[in-house]
């Protein structure tokens, strides 16, 4: 019986091309046979051995990484798994997105489900990652990503399957996760990213008791503007005078202090840090407002686009508008640059996106000053009232880091 059972084991593509057409909207064209376990105000997600499984394990054969369509996935019972299969133990994280988990947004969107599910699984931690992209096999994750990963989790293993191409892989324990955030309710999506500020805080050797008292000499509250700087696309065309600026408006403000970093000199600590001592961040669109997560909750962000994005850019274009809400920020609007080239083929959305997507960001002298201005005070007027709320806010950090 064990050995028809061995031979029985049937495997399939891990991409069904059947649904292409649905893969993001629609039913998911990954491991396409099995259904997600659903609960309330969380993100659906698979586990083997379960019931729904038959007690069966999950298993992997194939790593390529251009077609999904010659790699495949089986359930096998644990006393009859394929000839020559490696049997990995302990828990296994498979992570799989349409996108892409190098980019700190999209990669954030695709292993925030695994935090939320250790947390409510008594902070397990996985013995190794599996990651796919429309069914290829990626061997890497992001390094914002990775050491955002192990701050909570520990050291990350990212599986290779590099004991050969057609050799089965099963798993004693896996949790496979296939949507993302998309059904996950608000408040676990605060819960998540309040563990993980919490986390990096910590790795990185920060605490930020008292930040919220801050006072200058003369007892007026600290407010802290951050500029964070791109070089390259989608970069300000004249950094120089935004800062300006910027500057002015704060120094308007008694106690209003100005840092201008940019982005990609800084390590991940440093990001941690920076954005730890934050209180408003102002940033062209791109990834490294995904930073934004180490913000205090209530704090302020502000975004500038090309021109080109407000037509054509759809709404992934409102990406940061969504990560504040999740992360507990408050999205303080955006600013699309109406002067730059035209597309030379305005009906076709996508190539005039293509066309716009890395262009440089101007300035408007007159509305930067006013919305910086008005952004400041309300961050003003609410710190006056924060000192009676900190002790609250210290408790709640407290409980962040329950894992």
């Amino acid at each position: 019986m064990t050995a028809k059972l061995k031979h029985s084991v049937t495997f399939l593509p891990l991409q069904d091309s059947r649904f292409r057409e649905t893969a993001t909207t629609g039913h998911t064209w990954f491991m396409s046979s099995l259904n997600d376990t659903r609960e309330e105000n969380e993100a659906e997600y698979l586990y083997f051995p379960s019931k729904a499984s038959k007690g069966r394990l999950l298993c992997f054969k194939g790593r390529d990484m251009k077609d999904g369509t010659k790699n495949s996935y089986a359930l096998a019972w644990r006393e009859s798994l394929p000839d020559s299969a490696i049997l990995l133990e302990g828990l296994t994280f498979v992570s799989y997105t349409y996108y892409d988990h190098t980019n700190l947004w999209h990669g954030l969107c695709a292993v925030a489900p695994f935090v939320r599910w250790s947390m409510k699984n008594e902070c397990l931690r996985p013995e190794r990652w599996v990651l796919f992209h429309w069914g290829e096999l990626r061997l890497r994750m992001g390094s914002w990503i990775q050491q955002l990963l192990q701050t909570n989790f520990g050291e990350v293993k990212v599986e290779g399957f590099d004991r050969g191409d057609n050799v089965p892989y099963c798993f004693e324990k896996a949790v496979v996760m296939r949507h993302e955030m998309s059904q996950m309710g608000q408040e676990n999506k605060l819960k998540t990213f309040n563990l993980l500020r919490c986390k990096a805080r910590s790795y990185c050797g920060i605490n930020p008791a008292g930040k919220g008292r801050e006072i200058n000499e003369r007892g007026f509250p600290i407010i802290r503007l951050t500029l964070l700087m791109r070089r390259g696309s989608r970069s300000f065309k004249n950094a120089t005078v935004v800062t300006d600026i910027f500057s002015k408006e704060c120094a308007r403000v008694e106690g209003c202090i100005l840092h201008v970093v940019q982005s990609d000199d800084l390590s991940f600590c440093d990001q941690v840090k920076v954005l730890t001592n934050t209180d408003i961040v102002a940033s062209p669109h791109g990834a490294q407002l995904t930073n934004m997560l180490f913000m205090d909750r209530e704090s302020s962000v502000m975004e500038f686009f090309p021109k080109g994005w407000l037509e054509n850019a759809g709404v992934g274009q409102y990406a940061h508008h969504w990560m504040a809400d999740q992360s507990g920020m408050k999205h303080q609007g955006a600013w699309w640059d109406p002067i730059g080239k035209d597309c030379p083929s305005p009906q076709d959305h996508l190539q005039c996106f293509l066309f716009h997507k890395d262009g440089m960001v101007g300035h408007n002298e007159t509305y930067f000053a006013e919305w910086a201005r008005r952004v400041i005070d309300q961050v003003r007027l609410s710190k006056v009232g924060q000192p009676s709320e900190d002790q609250a806010k210290q408790q709640h950090d407290s409980k962040a880091c329950i894992c």
